[in-house]
């Protein structure tokens, strides 16, 4: 298995961890509210079922992104290898620098391959949008730092 397709996996499996804790979060407060029973203290049912409520909508919006990572994680082609002689970042892309390495494609975090640390980056991020596009040997400015962009694979 390659580096590209080991990054993808773990990205996968993030996306598929906060699945999971969503929908337990979902299954939790669903429960919760049907077993909310009127009682004598009408003002007290009617906060907790509208706290529920807010939780339940939150939990809504969770959804929706890990549903956006998914379309995004589906995007990334292995097949294209970028067989021209010039490598722009794309999405998929993993991008090495002096500073850090970056695999451009959901906001993962810190990921780990053979012992090296990368960072699985979303092209919406500030760092994804300055590294879209750019080009090995290409220095591009973040943080106030330059940083030179040594390969892209």
């Amino acid at each position: 298995m390659n580096l590209k397709e080991e990054l993808f996996i773990q990205c996968e499996m993030f996306v598929n961890k906060r699945l999971q804790t969503v929908e337990e979060i979902i299954a939790s407060n669903q429960k919760a509210l049907q077993s909310e029973t009127k009682s004598s203290a009408g003002d007290k049912h009617e906060t907790g079922r509208a706290m529920l409520q807010l939780e339940m909508e939150k939990a809504s919006q969770q959804l929706a992104g890990i549903s956006q990572m998914k379309e995004v994680l589906a995007k990334i082609d292995f097949t294209n290898t970028g067989t021209s002689t010039v490598k722009n970042a794309h999405l998929g892309s993993v991008i090495f620098t002096e500073k850090a390495h970056y695999f451009l494609s959901i906001s993962a975090g810190q990921l780990t391959v053979a012992g090296k640390q990368y960072f699985a980056v979303s092209a919406a991020s500030p760092i994804g949008k300055l590294l879209l596009g750019k080009q090995e040997n290409e220095i591009f400015s973040f943080n106030g730092n330059s940083i030179k962009i040594l390969k892209i694979q």
